[in-house]
């Protein structure tokens, strides 16, 4: 691929964003309802093929049980503010009303200094299992080890290990690293791990047995890490390298297939129609449900990097409110903006393109159309 000179010392590739590409029509159509979004990950199946983010803005067990019941995924966030307290209702509507950003980082980070509390992460996961829907619970790579049997003795049907950048080899001469292959070697559920952004990355992380890896870091809405930290990878290139390299893993390991899923840059309905595009086969969704008129942000979003107590690399960033969780996902759409009916979108967008399953749509052609979004 062509490097570009950046100055005489250093070169670098071109990358993408969801907004510098589009999606190009066929010769063929079809009729919106012959297609099919549907997702299967490990024994799992789910009509909507999406993760809700493991953020308290956005899932907390009541909306992993309704989000559950539209017929996707939602990932309960085991070191948020439903491990910590016991009721943390107070505590959400607090951080919605703070009208300064530097304060609410600030009290961001004096609210998260609670302890979790293991005993309430075996309580949050039994509230989503009794529901009946598949129950899906995150923890970061520097929690597993101490957590995560508590995790699997509640019952947690899908197990993910979320960060901003999670590799299969982390070096750390202050504590013994989490070996991630024996780590889900000895699980009995499917493990989702990411982000990652590079084609290496993405197949260090196959290799450890994963189901699926997440795409992607620093460009979430609510994310500053590029400021922070000068970090980003734009998201049609990371997805587009990581299904490479999956390509590439089931080569080499007699067709074992691995779940590729986009995490961060898609906030509107036209960006799952890219990332799929690119070779996702799921989305993981924040900002767009942090609009839910029922999310527990109340209009507000943000994550666990703002709240890090030495060097936050997000903010509580006000989204406002658009509709109903079922309508953001389902519609009908009062907007046209593409904040509403996202999976109505993407399955015009695959009709209008003449495709009929997610995966024959990863083969769709694309074009380079810098700012072809709305933003």
């Amino acid at each position: 691929m062509t490097e570009i000179e950046i100055g005489r010392g250093k070169r670098g590739r071109r990358a993408y964003a969801f907004d510098d590409i589009a999606v190009v029509p066929s010769r063929r159509t079809r009729d919106p309802k012959e297609v099919s979004i549907a997702w299967q990950i490990d024994a799992y199946r789910f009509e909507l093929p999406f993760l809700a983010a493991p953020m308290d803005s956005v899932v907390s067990p009541a909306q992993a049980i309704a989000i559950g019941r539209l017929g996707g995924l939602g990932v309960l966030n085991l070191e948020g503010l439903w491990t910590r307290y016991e009721d943390p209702e107070p505590l959400l509507a607090e951080v919605a009303a703070l009208a300064d950003e530097h304060a609410a980082t600030r009290r961001l980070q004096e609210i998260y200094a609670e302890p979790i509390k293991p005993e309430l992460i075996g309580q949050r996961i039994k509230e989503v299992r009794e529901s009946g829907v598949v129950t899906a619970a995150a923890l970061s790579p520097q929690r597993t080890a101490e957590f995560s049997k508590a995790v699997v003795d509640a019952g947690v049907d899908v197990f993910v290990i979320r960060g901003t950048t999670v590799s299969a080899e982390h070096v750390s001469g202050a504590a013994e690293p989490l070996n991630l292959k024996q780590f889900i070697y000895e699980l009995d559920v499917p493990v989702i791990v990411g982000g990652c952004a590079t084609y290496t990355a993405a197949l260090h992380l196959m290799r450890t047995g994963a189901a699926g890896v997440l795409v992607g870091f620093g460009g979430g809405a609510a994310h500053t890490t590029r400021a922070v930290l000068g970090i980003q990878v734009p998201m049609a290139t990371a997805v587009a390298d990581v299904a490479a390299a999956r390509r590439d893993y089931m080569d080499e390991s007699g067709g074992r297939y691995v779940h590729v899923i986009a995490d961060g840059g898609v906030g509107y309905s036209g960006d799952l129609a890219k990332a799929v595009a690119c070779g996702a086969d799921a989305v993981m969704i924040g900002a767009a449900l942090a609009r839910a008129t029922d999310a527990p942000g109340r209009g507000h979003h943000w994550g666990m990097e703002a709240v890090h107590d030495e060097l936050p690399r997000g903010k509580r960033v006000h989204l406002g409110t658009v509709g109903t969780t079922e309508e953001i996902l389902l519609g009908p759409s009062h907007t046209p903006d593409g904040t509403m009916n996202l999976f109505g979108a993407l399955r015009r967008a695959m009709a209008t393109t003449g495709y009929s399953e997610l995966k024959e749509f990863q083969r769709v052609e694309v074009t380079v159309a810098p700012h072809a979004g709305h933003r």
